[in-house]
């Protein structure tokens, strides 16, 4: 639970010095500091892909996933969730709740529905690695000084379905993990840190990837290597 632990409590202590400390952060300083994170997750995706000893079964995972992806359109169901939610818990900021709302709203679906936060959470769970989600704290860190500081308190409060969000993916991935061989997680984690990359290069305004319908690729080297293992 370190790496949801710590992504949270980043998120509430920036939120807390853009409200009461910082007011006013010119645009160009977000711009660039999502493009410095955006360098640094790529690197962080590369090394932990550099883990993988059957590139193959990489290649075949990344396509089929893939596919199941958009056939499903995680990416668009995502983003409808995203939408319903913000409908839905903005009520009350139409009827003078204010800032706070609005700040806690924002805030928690841009923390909690991007892909990275499910990659990085399994990440955790499954080998320990808490890298993908500190990289994630420093991102949700910067946001949150900017909101804060234009939106208030609520943002701070963003960091509860944060962590109940992250948690619950990193012991969920922890009951399973005694069902993993070593290198089905050895092989889950390095789709999932290439995962990380593509990220990294939709920060950078290279190339818009659809990172979240690339997410069922992960799963498949599992599948495989279980399947490999029954049948010889």
């Amino acid at each position: 639970m370190l790496g949801p632990l710590v992504n949270a409590a980043v998120i509430v202590v920036c939120a807390l010095t853009g409200c009461f400390l910082i007011r006013g952060i010119p645009g160009r300083f977000e711009e660039i500091i999502k493009k410095a994170i955006g360098l640094a997750i790529i690197y962080v995706g590369i090394k932990g892909a550099m883990d993988n000893q059957r590139v193959l079964l990489l290649i075949l995972s990344l396509v089929g996933g893939s596919i199941i992806g958009e056939l499903v359109n995680i990416d668009g169901l995502m983003n409808r969730f995203g939408a319903w939610a913000e409908r839905k818990l903005s009520k009350g900021a139409a009827q003078g709740n204010g800032n706070f709302s609005r700040g806690f709203v924002s805030a928690s679906i841009i923390f909690c529905t991007g892909s990275m936060a499910i990659v990085g959470s399994l990440q955790s769970g499954l080998q320990g690695n808490h890298e993908t989600l500190f990289a994630k704290s420093i991102l949700d860190g910067s946001i949150s000084v900017v909101f804060g500081a234009s939106l208030g308190i609520g943002v701070a409060f963003s960091a509860i379905p944060v962590l109940l969000y992250q948690g619950g993916i990193v012991l969920a991935s922890l009951a399973v993990r005694d069902l993993l061989s070593a290198a089905m997680i050895r092989e889950m984690s390095a789709v999932g840190s290439l995962l990380i990359a593509a990220i990294g290069f939709n920060f950078l305004s290279i190339k818009e990837i659809r990172v979240a319908n690339l997410i069922p690729a992960i799963f498949i080297p599992g599948v495989y290597i279980a399947l490999e293992q029954i049948f010889g």
